[in-house]
């Protein structure tokens, strides 16, 4: 029972604040505009990305199978070169 001594004026300390909180949300206009934040994602960047050619795409793929397929085996150069993929030493 005197644990409620201690509970019940914490719990009306905590409503305090929440009220506080939540009437300073209102006079600081945080609710307004609720439909702008949801929809700015929607948006299209100002800059967009230079979009690249499907040839360049396309080599860059191929260089990157040809690098898979010597990273494991013992032929290639380069700092991974011997090592195993895959594997934890």
């Amino acid at each position: 029972m005197n644990i409620l001594l201690l509970l019940i004026p914490l719990s009306l300390l905590l409503l305090a604040a929440a009220i506080w909180a939540f009437i300073w949300a209102v006079r600081g206009n945080q609710f307004e505009d609720l439909d702008t934040p949801a929809l700015d994602i929607l948006r299209d960047d100002e800059h967009e990305r230079p979009v690249r050619p499907v040839e360049v795409v396309a080599e860059e793929r191929e260089d990157e199978g040809a690098r898979v397929d010597t990273a494991g085996g013992d032929a290639g150069s380069g700092p991974d070169a011997g090592r195993s993929v895959g594997r934890v030493d």
